[in-house]
């Protein structure tokens, strides 16, 4: 397993509750570029729409961008490969209040690129702060018993 992207403000900005894997459709061109430079996943997100889940706001540059014919969008939005049962579970849990289906990081598996996003509940600040305040106060701690 090779790690192409990963969005590490997800787990700060948002408490992670379950996590998803699921493949991505994409074209031949778009999976060389994904495996050569990856892609940044910070304002990327999981939308349900119908009985399908896409992946939304993505920007895959071309592999070759002097030899791209003229319909190739960098941004469209990409199609999850998902099992139906799982695909009326997220239709369920994504209808309740504050939560939203955050993509946490692009990897290969066997040869497949694979999307593993969670099912988030948005953090406010406060409780940003107070996760910022409890790392600091491990911090000390571990410092402190290095230090006997």
């Amino acid at each position: 397993m090779r790690v192409l992207a990963e969005n590490k403000k997800a787990h700060f900005n948002f408490e992670i509750l379950e996590k998803f894997e699921a493949g991505i459709s994409l074209l031949g061109q778009e999976v060389k570029s994904l495996k050569a430079w990856g892609t940044n996943l910070a304002g990327t997100y999981v939308v349900i729409k119908g009985e399908e889940a896409f992946w939304v706001g993505a920007n895959i540059p071309p592999w070759q961008p002097k030899n791209i014919g003229g319909s190739y969008n960098p941004q469209r939005d990409r199609k999850l490969l998902l099992k139906k049962s799982e695909i009326k579970y997220l239709i369920g849990k994504s209808k309740q209040k504050g939560l939203t289906l955050v993509p946490l990081r692009l990897y290969t598996k066997n040869g497949k690129i694979k999307l593993e996003f969670g099912l988030g509940k948005i953090r406010k600040k406060v409780e940003k702060k107070e996760l910022i305040k409890k790392r600091e106060i491990e911090r000390e701690i571990q410092r402190a018993l290095r230090e006997y």
